[in-house]
């Protein structure tokens, strides 16, 4: 068996593990892996690469992919990409494709599946933990770890100056990254999609703790949180060629009304892309691996269409139909928790 591997949207830590399991496991099975480079534009171009054992044994804690990843999306331009993307699939003589990807890179693999009967298994991921098919996905577990590394130390230079620090994490529209992080670092305050963003409350609750005598203070604030009165801020007007608008910025706009309703110097740190690099965690080394492993096993038995996902402790079979169907928000019950700390 001849399987192609494709690592698509923005780039998390554990696709090489996934990457990793999947060519052992197939080589097991007397099969042999194609790396297609830099996610679907690599099967419209045909830039591929040879994956053995001997190269991708010591990848497992390796950040990134090292297949390359982009935001090609071949529907856009369907009349051009996608004959080239089927004939590059049937030159390469590949029997299976797996997608490892979020809900934009999986949204083309169910596409790809329902339209042409392609021969795709997916591997959900995003270190925004939005997919609603699985509990968990790798990569989140090594972005919330990052942004408590970056308050824990933020934490120091924000009391030696009495300052108010305001953090903004990655999620979209979905508050997984803030309200786990937010937990983690007993933040003052946590702002989330979810929640629209109730500026009078904060302030008092930022101004109580002032007066009992915490001369500092640390809100987190994920990227898609909003004001009642305004949509989401971006960072420009431009859409990625999935139609989604480049957050970022509201960070910024919080510290300023914060500043000016408090009188308080009030700063404001956007950690970016820093929550997506380096090498993963332990806890997503594992998953990423468990996850690869199933899927190699779901190609094997020829089981396409279908895609693995975390349910509970175990690595289930879902559809791809399922994995793209929502998007999945914040569990309140957690920012419910969270907010028991600042009434």
């Amino acid at each position: 068996m001849r399987v192609g591997l494709l690592t698509g949207g923005g780039d998390c830590p554990g696709l090489n593990a996934v990457i990793r399991a999947i060519v052992q496991r197939t080589a097991n099975e007397g099969g042999t892996c194609i790396g297609i480079l830099e996610g679907w534009r690599g099967l419209v171009r045909d830039m591929t690469v040879t994956l053995e054992v001997s190269r991708t044994d010591d990848i497992v804690g390796k950040g990134g992919t090292i297949l390359g990843s982009s935001r090609t999306n071949p529907y856009k331009n369907p009349d051009t990409d996608l004959p080239a993307l089927q004939d590059n699939f049937k030159n390469l003589g590949l029997d299976a494709l797996v997608a490892i990807g979020g809900d934009d890179t999986l949204g083309v693999a169910y596409r790809l599946h329902k339209d042409f009967h392609m021969p795709i298994v997916g591997v959900p991921k995003t270190i925004d933990n939005d997919l609603m098919v699985t509990d968990f996905s790798f990569g989140f577990d090594t972005a919330v770890n990052i942004v408590v590394e970056a308050v824990d130390r933020l934490r120091t230079t924000t009391e030696s100056h009495r300052r108010i620090m305001v953090v903004e994490t990655m999620g979209r529209n979905s508050g997984w990254i803030a309200c786990f992080a937010g937990i983690a670092v007993a933040a003052d305050y946590i702002l989330v999609p979810e929640v629209p963003i109730d500026m009078p409350h904060m302030v008092d609750v930022l101004k109580r703790r002032r007066a009992s005598g915490k001369h500092y203070a640390i809100v987190v604030v994920s990227e898609g949180a909003e004001f009642p009165e305004r949509g989401m801020i971006t960072i420009d007007d431009k859409l990625d060629t999935f139609g989604h608008p480049r957050l970022g910025g509201i960070g910024n706009v919080v510290a300023d009304r914060i500043e000016r309703l408090t009188g308080l110097e009030t700063r404001c740190v956007i950690l970016g892309h820093l929550q997506r690099g380096g090498p993963p965690s332990a806890c997503d080394r594992v998953l990423a691996t468990r996850l690869g492993l199933a899927a190699s096993h779901l190609v094997i038995q020829k089981r396409f269409g279908t895609m693995v996902a975390l349910s509970g402790n175990r690595i289930v079979e879902t559809t791809l139909s399922e994995g793209v169907a929502a998007t999945k928000t914040l569990d309140l019950t957690y920012y419910d928790e969270a907010a028991a700390f600042f009434k």
